[in-house]
């Protein structure tokens, strides 16, 4: 008789442990017959597990890791509901939940829409931006009240929308009050993460998480204002702080790399490139020019500076010129080379060997080619 009631009593004992197969599950529900456990039950709690007791939808006792022999004892806030007044020790209806307190990690979060933010330099700008988050459960009684509920299993993919929506709704605000140009995103990713992190735990500590870790790979900002960028990046390099100025060196460039493939058009192009230089030269030493002597052109009389090589009026040389043999391109007087196709600017006589500077030769009169 002893040895039944031994046996017996043997059946009442019940080891409860979850040994953790999945790496994104959050929440285990420990499945006990009946939702009944006997008192001496062994209860096996690892490191980065909780187990949490809730009877009849109340929350009560929380078991950190450790290994515990359940009895009224080590079960205060249920003793105490169950008016156990002196130990009984019969079975109890109770749910356990083994909540998960390791992090998650490379949790991703990206923007579906362009986030709207209003800088000093560029207005109102569309930002995109994507990158990774880590959290972990750090209060599991307030992450089952707000969070978890009842439910049975319960894994990251089930609240990784709703996360990810609140780190992409507060990026916005983390841009604005960053006071961070948006010409600077890039080089302060490290300084915005770490701010970002800040302003995301209060969201995250509501429903009992932590966030870990907070890292932003990449932010991409409009064509336009990154061809701004570029802009600004080559008139640091020009030294170059008016961008009407800017401006102007643009279009001379591009003038002279137009000539217009003839002699009449590498003139104007030369000429206007010369007098948007005129110009360029005005804009950054307004002084310069009005101590400068003037003197009219040669060929429409307008004023221009007596050191000038083009005139801002016409666009014409202001020394005397000839056009390359080959190409047409305007050369100085006793050039004997071109500076544009290379081409020897002296002609011999193919007959008498005479050096010829026209078409036909002065002193055997053989047309030259």
């Amino acid at each position: 008789m002893g040895l039944f009631k031994k046996f017996v009593k043997s059946q009442f004992i019940d080891v409860i442990e979850w040994t953790e197969s999945n790496l994104d599950r959050m929440v285990y529900r420990f499945p006990v017959d009946n939702q009944e456990i006997k008192m001496g039950a062994k209860l096996t709690v690892r490191a980065s597990q909780v187990a949490v007791f809730v009877n009849e939808g109340q929350i009560t006792d929380v078991f950190t890791p450790g290994l515990y022999t359940l009895s009224t004892e080590n079960m205060p806030v249920l003793t105490k509901l169950k008016s156990w007044k002196y130990g009984f020790n019969s079975p109890f209806k109770a749910e356990v939940y083994f909540v998960s307190t390791k992090q998650f990690t490379n949790m991703k979060w990206g923007t579906k829409n362009p986030v709207m933010m209003r800088d000093q330099e560029f207005g109102r700008v569309r930002v995109r931006a994507l990158g990774t988050y880590a959290f972990k459960i750090s209060d599991p009684t307030v992450f089952l009240k707000e969070i978890f509920g009842t439910s049975g299993d319960f894994r990251t993919d089930a609240i990784q929308d709703h996360l990810r929506g609140i780190v992409v709704g507060s990026l916005s605000d983390l841009f604005a009050e960053s006071n961070i140009p948006v010409m600077d995103f890039t080089s302060n990713l490290d300084e915005l993460a770490e701010r970002g992190k800040g302003k995301l735990q209060d969201n995250f500590g509501g429903m009992g998480f932590e966030i870990t870790q907070f890292v932003i790979e990449n932010i991409s900002l409009p064509e336009e204002v990154m061809l701004a960028m570029d802009e600004r990046n080559k008139m640091s390099m020009l030294g170059v702080d008016s961008y009407a100025t800017y401006k102007t060196l643009d279009a001379v460039e591009k003038a002279a790399s137009n000539p217009g493939g003839s002699m009449a058009g590498a003139g104007v192009g030369m000429g206007a490139g010369a007098a948007l230089g005129n110009i360029m030269a005005q804009t950054m030493n307004p002084t310069q020019t009005k101590e400068t002597t003037t003197v009219p052109c040669k060929s429409c009389g307008h004023q221009m500076a007596e050191n000038s090589k083009f005139c801002p009026g016409c666009g014409q040389p202001t020394s005397q010129t000839k056009p390359c043999i080959k190409c047409g391109t305007p050369l100085q007087e006793g050039s004997k080379f071109c500076g544009s196709c290379g081409e020897k600017q002296e002609k011999v006589c193919p007959s008498c060997q005479t050096p010829v500077a026209g078409a036909f030769c002065s002193s055997c009169g053989t047309k030259v080619e």
